[in-house]
């Protein structure tokens, strides 16, 4: 069997710490026998034939993509290349790009509290090949994201609010999704709203389903 590839790719606000969440994703797929590249480029979606990879992992808050960038990327995830990622560097990401917002299936919008909630994560789907084995509760002391969220998605994971005070409480209760697949095109879409910092991901329970989200993601199940 050919070497899989990924591409991860770091940049944006620094307060979520994307060098460090990018070399934590690259040191998990490289322990699953990928060959890794990692750049901190958004010229990386041009300066490679992204068809070649198995899987892509943006880890970049905020900032612009271009048009060209853009389509560069979705048009790959589209063709069949997988799609993973974490938090910020995934879905608060190009807030006035919405074909990637499209693809990725949700938006961050607020995280009530900010980053010292303590919450939980409610696996809601334990049979799915990303959740085999993980604790049906994670314990979470961080941010909470509030999405605005693709129904179409599969929802493997939620959590729920309201825990901090906000102009949603009078809402009432919310389960709100955190972790998910999705399809986009014959893409393969994996995110998990867990990430603010890096020491947010490296617990064994969540390490092991942020790797198993990458390679369903890059159909390398195989692999775990």
């Amino acid at each position: 069997m050919a070497t899989r590839k990924a591409l991860v790719v770091w940049g944006g606000w620094d307060g979520h710490q994307p060098k460090e969440v990018g070399e934590l994703f690259a040191e998990a797929l490289r322990g699953k026998g990928f060959e890794v590249v990692v750049e901190n480029t958004l010229d990386a979606y041009l300066n490679h034939d992204l068809t070649t990879f198995s899987v892509i992992v943006p880890v970049w808050t905020m900032g612009q993509i271009t048009g060209e960038q853009e389509k560069a990327l979705v048009s790959a995830v589209k063709s069949g290349v997988g799609i993973a990622g974490c938090h910020g560097g995934m879905c608060d990401s190009f807030r006035n790009s919405t074909e990637y917002q499209f693809m990725t299936g949700g938006q961050w919008v607020s995280h009530p509290g900010n980053s010292e909630v303590e919450y939980t994560v409610d696996i809601r789907d334990p049979d799915h090949f990303i959740t085999q084995g993980c604790p049906a509760v994670i314990p979470v002391k961080s941010e909470q994201y509030y999405l605005h969220v693709d129904p179409a998605v599969r929802v493997l994971g939620t959590t729920r609010f309201p825990v901090a005070d906000g102009p949603h409480v009078k809402n009432g209760i919310v389960d709100m999704p955190t972790i998910w697949t999705k399809y986009y095109g014959e893409g393969r879409v994996f995110y998990t709203a867990l990430g603010h910092r890096a020491s947010d991901l490296t617990p064994p329970a969540v390490l092991e389903l942020l790797t198993r989200g990458c390679l369903w993601a890059a159909h390398a199940e195989d692999a775990a």
